[in-house]
């Protein structure tokens, strides 16, 4: 499982939250049919790496190499997303020219408190590297904005998540993780834009998706007021491993909406 999220906004605070009885109850087993979405084959993945973040990249393996099974429908080609803040595009990382700025935004307190990923370069770039050998359930991302990289985005499939032994999955249903790097985006709304716009990029270009899902620390009240304001709805409170969390879930019956 990913680590804890980030704050979208600066700073934390107690939650007050209650535990909601929604759909979504405990369910320890995956079923046969989220099994079997591991083997299928959406495609060959299109992969970007700029020299510079958010730029034109190349495909992943070299030349010639067999791409891996694209288990997210080609996040690389998606494209940007008009907001109130400027163009946003989410552009898969690539580590030799990445790692430096993400480490360096893992390093300040106000994300390493969530994400535990405080460190020398090498902590931010295992973390990174177990998604790129892993089956591709989760794809690292640059959130640039207006030609600038200025936050860190993981996009993955929730159903072939451990998070789906904590709550009642569905077939397809796409995850969120995130943080915003620079203290000057926190705390002016530019997390509840940002979220919205992921959300609908993930609706639009994931027909078999029906959910998206994310699951901030209970603590981060900042966060959690966010996606709430990005059209998620509370779900449950979840107990994971390393945090209890507040389950959000943006449904596309309901997109319009909320």
């Amino acid at each position: 499982m990913p680590p804890t999220d980030a704050s979208t906004d600066a700073g934390t605070g107690p939650a007050t939250a209650g535990t909601t009885d929604f759909e979504e109850t405990l369910d320890l087993r995956l079923s046969d049919e989220l099994g079997a979405l591991t083997t299928q084959n959406d495609g060959q993945a299109a992969r970007a790496a700029p020299d510079t973040p958010g730029a034109a990249r190349p495909t992943a393996g070299g030349a010639g190499a067999p791409a891996p099974e694209d288990l997210l429908d080609h996040i690389a080609a998606w494209g940007p997303a008009a907001t109130a803040a400027g163009p946003f595009q989410l552009v898969p990382v690539h580590p030799e020219d990445d790692l430096t700025l993400i480490s360096r935004w893992m390093n300040d307190p106000a994300i390493a408190a969530f994400w535990e990923l405080a460190g020398p370069p090498s902590v931010t770039e295992a973390h990174l590297r177990a998604q790129f050998d892993g089956d591709g359930r989760s794809v690292p991302c640059l959130g640039v904005l207006a030609g600038t990289a200025m936050s860190y985005w993981e996009i993955y499939r929730a159903d072939l998540d451990p998070l789906a032994r904590h709550y009642q999955g569905r077939p397809h249903d796409t995850g969120i993780h995130l943080l915003i790097g620079g203290v000057a985006d926190r705390g002016r709304g530019l997390g509840s834009t940002l979220l919205r716009a992921v959300a609908d990029l993930v609706l639009d270009n994931r027909p078999s998706c029906a959910r998206v899902v994310a699951e901030p620390d209970l603590r981060n009240t900042p966060s959690v007021s966010a996606f709430l304001s990005a059209g998620f709805r509370f779900a449950a409170e979840v107990d994971l491993p390393d945090k209890r969390a507040a389950l959000m879930i943006r449904d596309r019956a309901l997109r319009d909406l909320l």
